[in-house]
């Protein structure tokens, strides 16, 4: 549809013409959206409808009457019958919808839009016709319709007769109230029993002697003492038991006064002397003659007292506190020297140099006469400590992760635990008899399998032939092996959540048992109490601690790290110290708590190994920082004494291969030397 803009009335024209529209040029839009043309026919024509008479507004009104009409007659049928439904769908086909008896409306035909601009060039009229697409028909707007929409567009209300604004008809009278006539309630006869109640009350009040009506009020006496009188024990109640009256200052006297007697004021040999003496003894005033009060000076300390008043209120504190003078070092707790201390690892004494690979494991056997080495070249060493010289060397062919010597001196075997399997080696050490013993002790004739009565076999007892050993197969890879004390137990640890996770064998009967049918966790390690019957498993983050005779757990430590890597007990068996994979060691105290005495932030990486000496108040830990901490821990007998831990030395000499340092660290068993294994396929010996 072609519409012209429209504009907006002009001031001097009345609202009751109506639509009353201002030829304007095609260059300037009028601000309703309707544009004029310059055509005068056009321009006369709406002048003459917005301009009529007031004959042609009586009919026009009498019009608008009849089309307000409520009635459904009035109202013109769609001639689409289609219903309410989206043209697109017959944007492609010839008919428009369906009438009522269900013939198709044909659509018309539509003109182009040059025939259309033609054709309204030349209608005065076409400016006001539009098509309407649902029903495919040309619509023609009235002048009447014309008028409704430009007052629309202009704000105004539709139709002309109504008032937006008609003046206010007060319908009620104010002469009396109420403004109901409506009959009064019965409640308003009927005596009300909540006041019944509430005049018992009061009655029952009166009788107890709760409300006295005939006592006169006290009159308050409004005269008190200005400087206030702190005998009166009834006012001192209202502040509590713990009331201190605040000290009352002196009242001013004679020598307060601006003109007072001769013999108040000072001579001028006092008050030299005044300046002689300290401050706090100092008369804190000194008294000064006027003749008349206008020539007394404004006070000379107010701006510094109203200054000290403003610091009061803004620090809160109205006492002045001396600043304590404490020397830092003097908050170091005292730790007794190192000299003190001795003896302990301090410096590289020897070098074991033979294995091509990185060393994993070391262990010292109980004599402390020989060394013996697993490293990752698959080859298992022994080395006699005081002369450097390796003794015996074994081609296992496979990487070799842990070796542990049998503590007990009767029974030179070597643990070595490989990928899937663990070989009891016979180390050939000692006497004639003890190697005798120790073959018999190594002789299986059967294949042996654990006679717990589950289908999952524990492990399998296999001869090595080669090697002269037992081969103990695991259904996964070992991560540790651990003896007993007493030399015949020794344990297993398989990091996974079976219940085949821990095993415990026995050497002399050639059994393995499942002690645990359950670990709340993944196993890390796992080591005997080395004097009671007491075992102890480490998971990621917790140290389960059991009871073996009584099968059960007792408790349960906290160690607040996030991966446990090792785990070592004190030879008196009432410590535990836990090293983990962020480079932090926790210390345990059994009989305190289950949760660390102390935390230490020692190594930058991670520990690979702690270790408690055997007989001397010493521990030491290993990292992959290629470094080794020596540590004094005295365990006092006392149990109201804390243990003493001290840090000694920081042994370093290793270099670091693939990201790995110090890989194992063991002490000797009679001397205060320590062992480290390290990445770079050397053991070293410190000594002190």
């Amino acid at each position: 549809m072609a519409v012209r803009k429209e504009e907006e009335p002009s001031s001097s024209s009345s609202s009751s013409d109506g639509f009353e529209p201002a030829v304007k040029n095609e260059e300037e839009p009028s601000s309703h959206g309707f544009e004029w043309s310059d055509d005068d026919e056009i321009s006369s024509e709406i002048e003459e409808s917005s301009n009529g008479s007031e004959d042609e507004k009586s009919d026009s009104s009498e019009i608008e009457r009849v089309e307000e009409s409520d009635s459904s007659e009035d109202e013109v049928a769609p001639r689409n019958t289609v219903g309410d439904v989206p043209l697109i769908w017959y944007k492609d086909e010839e008919h428009i919808g369906y009438d009522i008896e269900g013939k198709k409306i044909k659509k018309q035909q539509r003109k182009d839009k040059l025939s259309s601009f033609v054709e309204g060039a030349d209608d005065p009229k076409s400016w006001r016709r539009f098509t309407d697409e649902y029903n495919d028909e040309e619509v023609e707007l009235s002048k009447d319709e014309v008028k409704l929409i430009g007052r629309l567009i202009r704000g105004e209300t539709p139709h002309v007769d109504t008032d937006a604004y008609p003046d206010y008809v007060d319908w009620f009278e104010h002469d009396g109230f109420p403004l109901s006539n409506a009959p009064e309630p019965k409640r308003r006869f009927v005596p009300s029993k909540w006041e019944q109640k509430k005049v018992v009350k009061l009655v029952r009040a009166i009788r107890n002697g709760w409300i006295k009506l005939d006592q006169p009020k006290e009159e308050e006496n409004k005269l008190y003492l200005l400087w206030g009188d702190d005998n009166n024990a009834a006012e001192n109640k209202k502040h509590g038991l713990s009331y201190i009256p605040a000290p009352k200052p002196k009242l001013p006297g004679h020598e307060e006064s601006y003109n007072p007697s001769v013999e108040y004021i000072p001579t001028e040999e006092e008050i030299s002397a005044y300046q002689l003496m300290f401050e706090e003894d100092r008369p804190k005033f000194i008294p000064r003659r006027f003749t008349s009060l206008r020539k007394v000076p404004a006070y000379e300390k107010s701006l510094r007292e109203m200054f000290d008043r403003c610091l009061d209120q803004y620090l809160c504190p109205r006492t002045r506190k001396k600043k304590i003078n404490i020397d830092p070092e003097s908050l170091k707790p005292k730790l007794p020297s190192r000299k003190d201390l001795r003896p302990y690892p301090n410096k590289c004494y020897f070098e074991f140099r033979g294995h091509n690979g990185p060393v994993n494991s070391i262990s010292v056997d109980f004599s402390g006469q020989y060394l013996a080495s697993g490293s990752m070249d698959g080859t298992v060493r022994v080395w006699e400590i005081e002369t450097g010289r390796c003794l015996k060397m074994w081609e296992i062919g496979e990487s070799v992760r842990k070796i542990s010597w049998n503590p007990c001196s009767d029974k030179p075997i070597l643990a070595v635990v490989l990928e899937y399997d663990v070989l009891l080696l016979n180390s050939e050490l000692g006497e004639i008899d003890v190697q005798i013993k120790t073959k018999e002790l190594l002789k299986i004739d059967v294949q042996t399998e654990d006679d717990s009565g589950d289908s999952k076999s524990a492990v399998n007892w296999i001869r090595h032939e080669k090697l002269d050993a037992i081969r103990l197969k695991h259904f996964k890879s070992v991560s540790s092996v651990e003896w007993h004390f007493k030399g015949d137990y020794f344990t297993t640890v398989v990091p996974s959540g079976d219940s085949r996770a821990v095993l415990v064998h026995q050497l002399s009967k050639k059994h393995s048992d499942k002690p645990f049918k359950k670990l709340p966790g993944i196993p890390v390690c796992a080591v005997f109490h080395p004097i009671k019957k007491i075992f102890f498993v480490a998971t990621k983050k917790f140290v389960q601690v059991y009871d073996l005779a009584k099968g059960q757990r007792i408790k349960k430590l906290d160690t607040g790290l996030k991966e446990i890597s090792s785990i070592s007990i004190h030879p008196a068996g009432d410590n535990v110290i836990v090293g983990s994979r962020e480079g932090k060691l926790s210390w345990f105290d059994l009989d305190l708590s289950t949760r660390p005495y102390k935390t230490l932030k020692a190594h930058s990486k991670d520990i690979t190994r702690v270790e408690f000496h055997r007989t001397y108040p010493l521990f030491a830990s290993g990292s992959d920082d290629c470094t080794a901490y020596v540590f004094h821990s005295t365990v006092y007998s006392d149990l109201n004494q804390n243990p003493l831990i001290v840090p000694l030395e920081i042994l370093r000499g290793h270099k670091s291969a693939q990201g790995r340092g110090v890989l194992d660290c063991k002490f000797h068993p009679k001397q205060p030397w320590l062992f480290t294994a390290g990445s770079d396929s050397v053991i070293k010996l410190y000594c002190h």
